[in-house]
């Protein structure tokens, strides 16, 4: 929720107290009291008035402290990593501004545990150098020896990690520069550093930086006033015209285009672009299905103003020639594919045409005509999609087979994206097209539901198929229509009684339900289960667990996505040893055995 302040947070707040620090300290401080008259409770009551408490001071600045009404919130507590990824925003969006977070539920010993020795971005902090950590972490004896000595003096630091609560320190001097190299860890930079520019036009302060690499899309990340805006809005619109504009007049200055050439596309320009763009302004007006697209129309004109301005005085500016001829170049091999993606887009759109093509014996349509009740499930493999289509209700669930595993978008162009055969598929089951043209109000389901197996594989198929709608169909994410589906792990039965366990918590649970002699089985993929299995656990609104995939930070999905699908191995490898557990035991088998050894017993 933007625009929320004081007023919103105390209004949502058990309690709220204010201290003011300006040569006194003055404080003010409110509480939710239950109103017997009313009968409910009145939020944000004040407790008397600001007081002045006489107390001088040299601090300036707000101090405010509040607890979330949990008769409001049914989660109070805040989640590390969200607030952590909002905070680091903050640094990049405001030059040198130093946020410090504290988060006194865990200790920095807890932290270094829970993230395997790598802090978030405080090795960033204060000067942009990476922190050095001891990653020594078992009990050694002490010794005289230096080695020994070293060793005592390691615990020591670990015993003092552990009294010392949670502290990160975001500070960036090189701003949004610093936001885009951090977009583009991890992938090959046609240029050195992120091109950077600032001013301000009819009072609107515009900020941008660029950088290009080899990637084949465009990543775009608009802020205004600190604000993210996923869906654009005037300012981007004025940011990409200013471009191309300012590029085109480059190329034909400069020769690439000739007087019988056609000026380059901003498509051209933008393929493997990286930009993060940032504008201050007043009276913000947002629109768009979740508020979070300006529509401030004198928005477009300043930013384009500034962003030809900028690229111009850098065109003009020593040092950038090479850096711009890469730019144009990169254009060239993207428009020399330009023709060849349009065809096959528009062959992708025309969906009319497309059924009788590409969805014969594939798409199991629904009867339905009305898509907000309509559902989609992409289903892994053949054999299980025939029992999906078995099993689905055809008034509203389409099934949608993957025969074979899909393409990986994230290393190829679109024209070679939509030549493959399942994404052709997919584009015409979804009935919307593809951005930068997508319409989400063309869709033809409101819940897309990936269905894999809960192996490797499914869990490759499942980032394969969110990295193209990512990618090609955000706004289906953004609205909150793509979903995960989760078949169960395991069947505990006995006699007629049946429970279904998704994770090994919940399996401790069936089992005591179910009580002693019951029988266990685990289902390794989809294809094992019956028609009436899939049906109960899996696609039936009343008792299936569904995941939605939503994106709270862009950002952090475009560097995920670029780790865990992009061309570099290093990036994977380092995100395998952060979070995977190659140690950890399968606890079916200790629980078959556990089993095994009880029944021998008898």
């Amino acid at each position: 929720m933007h625009g929320v302040g004081a007023s919103v947070t105390n209004a949502l707040s058990e309690w709220l107290t204010v201290e003011i620090f300006r040569k006194h300290i003055y404080k003010m401080s409110f509480h939710s009291r239950f109103n017997a008259r009313k009968k409910k409770f009145d939020s944000g009551i004040p407790d008397g008035p600001l007081e002045d408490t006489g107390v001088s001071t040299r601090r300036t600045g707000t101090l405010v402290r509040f607890k979330p009404d949990a008769n409001v919130f049914s989660e109070t507590d805040f989640d590390l990593e969200t607030v952590e990824e909002r905070l680091n925003q903050l640094a990049f969006l405001n030059k040198g501004l130093e946020i410090v977070l504290i988060d006194e539920r865990i200790s920095m010993a807890d932290a270094k545990r829970r993230r395997g020795n790598l802090f978030a971005s405080e090795e960033k902090a204060v000067d942009g150098a990476e922190k050095q950590e001891n990653t020594q972490t078992e009990e050694q004896p002490f010794s005289q020896t230096a080695s020994g000595q070293q060793s005592l003096f390691a615990q020591l630091d670990e015993l003092a990690l552990e009294s010392e609560s949670y502290r990160v320190v975001y500070k960036y001097d090189g701003g949004i520069s610093d936001y885009v190299k951090s977009l583009n860890e991890g992938k090959r930079t046609l240029y050195s550093a992120p091109m950077y520019y600032k001013a301000t036009k009819n009072d609107i302060l515009v900020e941008f930086s660029i950088q290009h690499t080899s990637e084949y899309t465009e990543s775009i990340f608009s802020f205004v006033n600190n604000i993210p805006t996923p869906e654009g809005g005037y300012h981007e619109t004025g940011f990409k015209s200013g471009l191309v504009r300012a590029l085109n007049e480059y190329a034909r200055t400069n020769g690439f285009l000739k007087d019988k050439d056609a000026n380059f596309l901003g498509d051209d320009f933008r393929e493997g672009l990286t930009a993060v763009l940032s504008i201050k302004m007043t009276n913000v007006q947002f629109e768009g299905q979740t508020k979070t697209k300006l529509g401030n129309p004198e928005a477009r004109p300043a930013v384009e103003s500034v962003v030809m301005e900028g690229l111009n005085a850098l065109m003009n500016a020593r040092g950038f020639k090479k850096s711009f001829e890469e730019i144009i170049k990169k254009a060239q091999g993207a428009a020399k594919t330009r023709l060849a993606a349009k065809e096959a887009t528009q062959a992708a759109r025309a969906k009319n045409s497309i059924d009788n093509l590409t969805l014969i014996g594939k798409l199991a349509s629904c009867s339905g005509r009305k898509p907000e009740f309509n559902e989609m499930f992409i289903v892994e493999g053949d054999s299980a999609g025939g029992t999906a289509k078995q099993a689905r209700i055809r008034q509203f669930q389409s099934i949608l087979p993957l025969r074979g595993k899909p393409l990986n978008v994230e290393k190829k162009r679109l024209n070679q994206i939509l030549e493959n055969e399942e994404i052709r598929t997919m584009i015409s089951a979804i009935g919307a097209g593809i951005d930068p043209d997508f319409k989400l109000d063309k869709i033809n389901y409101h819940k897309v539901i990936i269905l894999s197996d809960a192996d490797q594989d499914g869990m490759h198929i499942r980032c394969i198929l969110l990295t193209f709608f990512f990618r090609y169909m955000r706004p289906l994410v953004n609205g909150g229509h793509v979903y995960i589906g989760m078949p169960p792990l395991y069947k505990v039965y006995k006699g007629d009684k049946v429970e279904y366990a998704y994770d090994d918590k919940e399996l401790a649970e069936k089992i005591e339900k179910i009580g002693k002699g019951y029988q266990l089985q685990r289902y390794k993929g989809l294809g094992e289960m019956s028609a009436e299995q899939l049906w109960e656990t899996t696609m039936n609104p009343a008792t299936r667990n569904l995941i939605q995939v939503t994106i709270e930070d862009a950002a952090k999905a475009e560097r995920m996505i670029t780790t865990l699908m992009g061309d570099k191995v290093e990036g994977r490898k380092e995100f395998l040893a952060k979070y995977a557990n190659f140690n950890k035991r399968d606890t079916f088998i200790d629980k078959l055995e556990k089993k095994e050894k009880k029944d021998g017993e008898k």
